[in-house]
């Protein structure tokens, strides 16, 4: 049997507790590209790790045939880029940009070895389009000639899988071991491979990717926000999301915002979605939001409040899909205007430095805010600007 093996840039809690888990199980070597030297050895040295399933019983899984590289070896990189059988990223928005050089060396040295093995590279990473950024990315650090279309496939992904919070302590016990959902399912575009799509437990392949990235940002991500701005205003001495949403009202809101946000995208996607797919999804994700091993804390989801609020994010961008279509958005604004008043710290009474940020953009007022963080134009938005200040200030009164 011929060996398979997968390269993954980013050995993180993605990397490990989802892409790794995933091609592990069904049989593939699992090679890890990270910066983290300590990372590095130990998986060299231990070559497996534990994935701990914090579901309604804890569950442990061993992921063998494991070993990594050190993510500034170029040679050693490039050597791996030339014979895996699959790639995939893992690395954050940030760091995507540093490792496409060498990606593009690796490609230009399997291409000259092997012009007939085009490599598929599966994009887990939390960013629209991202497939565009790496193609665009990819080009500019390619020769001219180079057939990147035909050699390369940029598989985009809409990643659901939510990771559990790890303290201080359980890293320390097992730096290897990684906590997971139960959630197992990798969402993924259809079009984007090509070679035949892997025999992979928990691949879900897609004709139309966009509607599934969008479904993530605009229920999941939503829904996510909406529960911790809301949850906060209503009970800012809560630590955990799971206590929030013991709240009936925190629940009930925040599946109106979801739902609201389902019709938009109902409208869009006629033929991806139906109504009774997008309510189920809606309380799967709120039966997992209210998950307690997940420790999830409403810091955590709601801090980066400029980001979350930003003019293509979650609130804002499907509002702007909503308003040429006429439909309602009332809830979701609503939604977005708790964030004004979300102050809520880490477990050292530290709020989030992006946090502090958006207070000093408050400092200026409302308008400058909206404007500069929301992309909010004054003469063209005037009407919209207004819903969301009428809100806020019932929040104040």
């Amino acid at each position: 049997m011929e060996k398979r093996s997968v390269l993954i840039f980013g050995a993180g809690k993605i990397g490990r507790s989802f892409i790794g888990q995933l091609f592990g199980l069904s049989g593939y070597e699992v090679v890890f590209s990270d910066i983290d030297a300590e990372l590095v050895n130990l998986l060299n040295c231990k070559k497996s790790y534990t994935v701990v399933i914090k579901g309604e019983k804890e569950e442990k899984i061993s992921i063998s045939n494991v070993r990594a590289i050190h993510g500034t070896d170029e040679k050693a990189v490039i050597e791996e880029i030339k014979n895996a059988s699959i790639m995939a990223v893992s690395v954050g928005k940030n760091a995507l940009l540093k490792i496409i050089p060498t990606i593009a060396k690796g490609l230009i040295k399997r291409f000259q070895s092997q012009k007939n093995s085009p490599v598929d590279i599966i994009i887990a990473e939390n960013m629209r389009s991202a497939n565009e950024v790496i193609h665009k990315e990819l080009k500019n650090n390619l020769p001219k000639d180079f057939p990147i279309d035909d050699y390369v496939g940029l598989v985009e992904t809409s990643i659901g899988k939510m990771v559990p919070i790890m303290t201080a302590e359980e890293i320390k016990k097992d730096p290897l071991s990684v906590f997971a959902e139960p959630y197992n399912q990798l969402i993924l575009d259809k079009k984007g491979f090509k070679n035949d799509i892997p025999n992979v437990m928990g691949l879900v392949p897609k004709e139309n990717i966009k509607a599934w990235v969008d479904r993530k940002a605009f229920i999941h991500n939503l829904g996510h926000a909406t529960a911790a701005y809301y949850g906060y205003f209503k009970h800012p001495g809560s630590t955990y999301l799971y206590e929030v949403l013991e709240d009936k009202n925190v629940l009930r809101f925040t599946k109106e915002v979801m739902l609201q946000s389902a019709d938009i995208l109902l409208k869009i996607y006629t033929d991806d979605f139906t109504s009774s797919g997008l309510s189920d999804h809606i309380d799967d994700l709120l039966f997992r939001f209210r998950n307690r091993s997940l420790k999830d804390t409403v810091f955590r989801v709601g801090q980066d409040i400029p980001r979350k609020l930003g003019p293509d994010d979650r609130f804002m961008g499907i509002i702007r899909l909503a308003i040429p279509l006429k439909m309602p958005y009332d809830k979701i604004l609503e939604a977005m205007s708790y964030a004004f008043f979300f102050k809520a710290t880490d477990e050292n009474g530290n709020r989030s430095e992006q946090d502090i940020i958006f207070e000093e953009y408050l400092s200026h007022g409302l308008d400058y805010t909206l404007q500069k963080v929301c992309g909010m134009d004054p003469v063209y938005d005037r009407e919209l600007t207004e819903e969301v200040k009428k809100f806020i200030n019932t929040g104040i009164n």
